[in-house]
């Protein structure tokens, strides 16, 4: 049930306009990073930071594939910044939130991606990554049992797959043909621990057979093919066609957080991953099939960067929350 081979350079089914926006959400969510990366420096951000540099297609191309227009529903993990992006998600929000400051979405109680909007459908991460799976079972589940057209995207790194709450939520899916996609950003490291001294399956897709749901591999850097594996598995979830198990091969080119080094990954992985740049590639594509010249692309930035400093400016005079706004919705007021 699974497809042995890596699904890439394929033909694409969107339109010129739409494969520029999906240019803007990649260059947002690196622009967008690099700059919180500097707010940390300074010790602006509050917590950790974590990147997804390198990582970025695969992200913004699944995200893309939902219909917000039915309510599709995802649940990011922390280096899914760009699906948060593509969902609603904007950059001055998530300038107040990685500060946590007073009028950030969670009122400076949490950092991060770290915060939900239902409207908007997205479900903030768990820290214990496995856990978000049968949570997205469970919100799909519900939305089967009111006769909503809904479709879940859950986001899972290759360590999260390993855990038993994922085997869980899977499982329980798997057995009830929910309208769930799942998606393995198998980024080769869990924290520090590589991909083949967790598992023993060759690819994670692998697993798919043992819980009977539908299995396809992905270039996880090329964003058009993400988005395409993705709108299928979408559309085969909304006609019935239960569950998905998609596995996107990329990599994370930063550590864990910004305080890793990252010296337990070898040179000459990252040396030949940074030629799989999600972002060369695709300027690349566009710039080959004339969608799109230079000019288009340099202005595209320019435009991204001073959106950007003038949220960066906000978040920064924003003030820090009242001490005494910590108790607020903790307490029944009567």
């Amino acid at each position: 049930m699974t497809t042995a081979t890596v699904i890439s350079n394929v033909p694409t089914t969107l339109t010129r306009e739409q494969q520029l926006e999906l240019y803007h959400f990649l260059r947002l969510t690196r622009l967008l990073e690099e700059r919180l990366t500097n707010l940390y420096r300074q010790t602006k951000v509050v917590g950790g930071l974590f990147r997804s540099l390198g990582q970025e297609a695969t992200a913004v191309g699944t995200a893309y594939a939902l219909d917000r227009s039915k309510n599709d529903m995802l649940t990011p993990l922390i280096r899914d910044l760009g699906a948060v992006l593509v969902q609603g998600g904007t950059p001055r929000e998530l300038f107040l939130q990685y500060m946590a400051k007073k009028d950030s979405p969670s009122r400076g109680r949490d950092l991060n991606i770290h915060y939900s909007d239902l409207k908007r459908g997205f479900i903030g991460p768990i820290s214990h990554l496995g856990d978000l799976m049968p949570v997205m079972t469970g919100v799909i589940l519900a939305s089967r049992m009111r006769k909503e057209d809904r479709v879940g995207l859950v986001y899972m790194g290759d360590g999260a797959s390993s855990t038993g709450a994922f085997h869980e939520g899977l499982n329980f899916a798997a057995v009830q043909k929910l309208p769930i996609v799942v998606v393995i950003e198998n980024n080769q490291y869990a924290y520090s621990t590589p991909t083949a001294k967790q598992m023993a399956v060759e690819n994670i897709v692998d697993k798919a057979v043992g819980y009977g749901v539908h299995g396809v591999m992905v270039d996880g850097n090329d964003v058009i093919a993400c988005y395409e594996v993705t709108k299928q598995a979408v559309d085969r979830a909304r006609s019935g066609g239960g569950v998905t198990l998609i596995e996107a091969k990329t990599f994370r080119m930063k550590g864990h957080a910004e305080h890793d080094d990252q010296k337990y990954v070898p040179k000459e992985l990252l040396e030949y991953w940074a030629e799989r740049d999600p972002i060369k590639r695709y300027e690349a594509y566009l710039l080959g099939n004339g969608l799109a010249t230079q000019g288009d692309l340099d202005a595209m930035v320019a435009n991204i960067n001073a959106s950007l400093d003038e949220d960066m400016a906000f978040a920064e005079a924003n003030p820090m929350p009242d001490p005494e706004s910590a108790v607020a919705g903790v307490y029944a007021e009567f």
